[in-house]
């Protein structure tokens, strides 16, 4: 079955591909479910951030291009379990490329850049003979992202 929105609409194919993965939280969603199925509530605890409206939402249209399988079973009080269909594993699977790409040069480039503003902190300290305020040192503990350990 044919996965898409806007028939005849789409250049390419990645055009197509990224109006299902498109928006804010489809990505993070189905690498959620692809580590393993959750409920729900699991879901939005997961993915700080999200409102149940937009979690919601994003889910639904996932289901209508059949990317995620919702499995609602008949129990008090409800149940509602949300997986990958086999279409969803391979749509992870090409985006698993893309993921490394965005480790080695997003989240690689800045762990480089802090530890580059540390060796010209050093270096210049070593220069100078005393560091300036607010200089990163090699040796300084420094959150790779602002207001975490």
């Amino acid at each position: 079955m044919p996965i898409g929105r806007r028939p005849g609409a789409y250049v390419c194919g990645t055009d197509a591909a990224m109006d299902v993965v498109g928006g804010k939280w489809k990505v993070v969603i189905l690498w959620a479910l692809g580590e393993r199925p959750h409920r729900f509530g699991e879901l939005r605890r997961e993915l700080p951030g999200v409102t149940e409206k937009v979690l919601a939402a994003q889910l639904r249209e996932l289901e209508a291009d059949g990317i995620v399988h919702r499995e609602a079973y008949d129990e008090v009080p409800p149940r509602v379990e949300y997986s990958l269909t086999a279409i969803g594993v391979s749509l992870n699977a090409a985006l698993a490329p893309l993921g490394a790409w965005g480790r080695e040069n997003i989240l690689g480039a800045g762990a480089e850049r802090v530890a580059t503003a540390g060796e010209e902190g050093a270096a210049a300290a070593g220069a100078e003979g005393s560091a300036a305020a607010g200089e990163v040192r090699e040796d300084d503990d420094v959150a790779l992202i602002p207001g975490r350990p």
